[in-house]
Parts: structure tokens; C-alpha cells; sequence
């Protein structure tokens, strides 16, 4: 298989080495030349024309790793050539639009797939995989903070949920096993952040999920005090027992004793490209499809919303 990779940014240079040593790149498109010093002598086809990479190409998929504000022009281009598209989060920053591009995509029978790290992490499969066996009973809620200085120049103005949140919020219902129904949020910028026109840096949201489940998230960007994993630091308590994941470590308490977990080995941790080449093969719905990924974004939407409103927003995906 043979992929068509749009944007050589820090991202996406990264899937570009990821996609060459696996001998999966068939092109790479990227509207600033300059970047084409990033792949050295590599001889891989070098287009600043999406359109005309995808007439000359022979492709199976296309990697998108263009900014959001690109992300639904690049995919429909792709869906237009029939393409199977692997996508980096989000969908788009409209809510309204993801749909959209969701709904083609199941329209025209086209595989579509958002690259959704965080819940492929080792550390946090693990922490699924004690839930599923039940080693805390049955989950009644969980609490996740997340704190680090990320003040990053972007194409493109950050947004706490945008950015990194979106990841918390998809490993609330990756581990939970649950959706949202309610969402009360306070997006806010605190006095220490800096100035950014539309730049949103702290987030507080508490989630009701499915079964009488909650998530209180804790998070901000422009945290000068001891960091977080990327990850964040997790509290998820249950009717038999109680899991602590601080600094990527595994910690279960239950009937008076603690059991540690550091060995994550044997994990099912596979990246999500390998994830999305076994969905094609395989004729599956990749994990975290774009029709899947839609609850997460529905997760972020009505959060923003919440905040904006002052009320408690009921959470609702179109059925696709």
C-alpha cells in the first residue's frame, strides 16, 4: 500500500519518516518548498499542488497532517479521488463541518480514521485493560488533571480542548467505555498567561456519562508549577476499589493494599497508523473512525458551549 502525505511540518515530518521507513510513501504535497529540504536526498516525488499529486500518484490513502483550518479541503480532495483518508485530530474546528465530512465519507463507503494518539499509549491501555477485568468494581467516576507550559507558535490560534484536550476528552470515553449526556464547562485565561488574541489556555469541565458516571477535567497550558504527562495525571475511583496513574504510573487500591503497575509489556499499544492499515485489510471500522471520533468532537463542542452559555449543555451526535 501507498500513501499520498499532505504537510511536512513538525508533525507531519514525523509521519513522513514514519510513512518512508515502512516503504508506505508514495508522494509528499506541501504548498511551502522550502520544506522540501526536510527529506534530504530522498527520492520521493515532491508536489506544492494537492490536485496535482493526486492525478499523477498512484495512492491507496492520504495522510493529512495540514493545519485544522486545511484539515476538511484536504480530505475532501482525497474523497473526490476515492481515497482513504488517515487524518490528524481534529476533524475540523467546526463542529457542524466535521459532521459534514464525516457523513461523506460514510456516504461514498470511503475509510476515514483520526490519528488519536493518546489512547494507544502503553501506560493507558493498560489502565483499560484492569478496568475491563474489573479490578476496582465498577467505575463510578474520574478525575484528570493536566498541567504544563505549552506556549507554542502555531499556524493558527490554541485552544486548550482544541490542542491537547481533545485527547483527555477521547481517553474519558476510550476508558469509561461510556458517552457523554451533560456537559458544564468554564474555559478561561488566567492572569500569569500570555496574550493571544482568541487563545483559550485553562479548562474545567464536569462530564455526566452514560450509567451515572462522571469526569471532572482539570486543565491548563500555562501551568509554571511541576508538569504532568502529556497524558495527564488520572483518579478513577470504583464501588470495590480506587486507580491512581501519576507520571505514567499504574497504582491500584484495593481492600487496604496497593498493587504498583509498571510493566506495560504485552500491551495491545499498536500506533495508529498500524491500526489504520489492519482497518483497510482487515474491511473494519478503524478504532477511532471519523464517525467515532464525531463523539469525541461532540465532547469539545458542547464543552465550548457550556462555557459560553453559562449552562449545562445536553451532549448530542448525529446518528451516521
Amino acid at each position: 500500500m501507498k500513501a499520498i502525505l499532505v504537510g511536512l511540518g513538525s508533525a507531519g515530518f514525523s509521519w513522513y519518516k514514519r510513512l518512508r521507513d515502512r516503504g508506505l510513501l508514495a508522494a509528499v504535497v506541501e504548498v511551502d518548498s522550502t520544506m522540501k529540504a526536510k527529506m534530504n536526498e530522498d527520492p520521493f516525488p515532491f508536489y506544492t499542488s494537492l490536485e496535482e499529486a493526486l492525478q499523477c500518484e498512484h495512492a491507496d490513502f492520504l495522510v493529512n497532517v495540514t493545519s485544522p483550518m486545511m484539515h476538511t479541503v484536504v480530505n475532501n480532495a482525497a474523497f473526490d479521488h476515492k481515497l482513504a483518508v488517515l487524518c490528524e485530530k481534529p476533524i475540523s474546528f467546526d463542529y457542524a463541518e466535521s459532521i459534514e465530512v464525516v457523513a461523506r465519507a460514510a456516504r461514498e463507503k470511503l475509510p476515514f480514521m483520526i490519528a488519536e494518539n493518546y489512547r494507544r499509549m502503553p501506560c493507558i491501555r493498560k489502565m483499560k485493560e484492569l478496568l475491563d477485568e474489573g479490578v476496582i468494581g465498577r467505575l463510578s467516576s474520574l478525575d484528570i488533571q493536566f498541567y504544563r507550559y505549552h506556549h507554542v507558535q502555531r499556524r493558527y490560534t490554541v485552544s486548550i480542548l482544541d490542542d491537547i484536550g481533545v485527547h483527555h476528552l477521547d481517553m474519558i470515553r476510550y476508558l469509561s467505555g461510556k458517552e457523554g449526556k451533560t456537559v458544564q464547562a468554564k474555559l478561561y485565561n488566567p492572569v500569569n498567561a500570555w496574550e493571544e488574541d482568541g487563545a483559550v489556555i485553562n479548562a474545567y469541565a464536569f462530564i455526566e456519562l452514560e450509567g451515572g458516571i462522571t469526569a471532572a477535567y482539570n486543565a491548563s497550558i500555562a501551568s509554571r508549577g511541576t508538569e504532568t504527562p502529556w497524558s495527564g495525571n488520572w483518579r478513577l475511583e470504583g464501588t470495590e476499589g480506587a486507580m491512581e496513574v501519576v507520571d505514567m504510573q499504574i497504582r491500584v487500591i484495593r481492600n487496604g493494599g496497593v498493587q504498583l503497575f509498571e510493566d506495560y509489556s504485552g500491551v495491545d499499544a499498536t500506533d495508529t497508523l498500524t491500526e489504520f492499515l489492519a482497518s483497510l485489510q482487515e474491511g473494519r471500522e478503524a478504532e477511532t473512525s471519523g464517525r467515532d471520533y464525531l463523539k469525541t468532537g461532540a465532547l469539545v463542542h458542547y464543552a465550548k458551549l457550556a462555557s459560553e452559555t453559562g449552562q449545562t449543555q445536553e451532549i448530542k451526535v448525529p446518528t451516521l
